[in-house]
């Protein structure tokens, strides 16, 4: 009988695991499309990653670049491009950057500030690998 309810305890408690990792996963599945959502609707969202981009960079940096997609491009340069050209930063167009998010480059430093690094980042602090390109 001992051996029979501590079977049973562990099939309960596999079970458990298996139940919170699924909620994890549908959180952060929800999580991301709500990213997404909120993103394509409130493009101007993108400013404040660029500004939490340029706060990860001493302030002594020169010759330095934010490269956006095109179309973040046009918005951070109608927004934030008379602040950024007075500290020294270009804004460069890159096609292949993918929307929403940006890297920083300077002489001696890079911060990678795509949604896909953030996200990384962001499952890897809860004991997640989830990729943002995943579905």
């Amino acid at each position: 009988m001992a051996r029979l309810l501590s079977a049973l305890d562990d099939a309960l408690q596999q079970a458990d695991q298996a139940i919170a990792e699924d909620l994890l996963g549908l959180a952060l599945e929800i999580a991301k499309q709500m990213v997404q959502e909120s993103l394509r609707v409130k493009p101007e969202l993108m400013l404040n990653i660029v500004r939490a981009a340029l706060n990860e960079l001493p302030h002594f940096n020169q010759h330095a670049h934010v490269i956006l997609h095109p179309d973040d491009a046009a918005l951070v340069r109608a927004r934030l491009g008379e602040q950024l050209s007075h500290a020294g930063w270009k804004i460069i167009d890159d096609s292949s950057m993918a929307r929403f998010g940006c890297r920083l480059e300077t002489a001696h430093s890079q911060v990678d500030a795509t949604l896909a690094t953030r996200w990384k980042r962001l499952a890897a602090s809860i004991g997640q690998d989830n990729s943002w390109m995943e579905s």
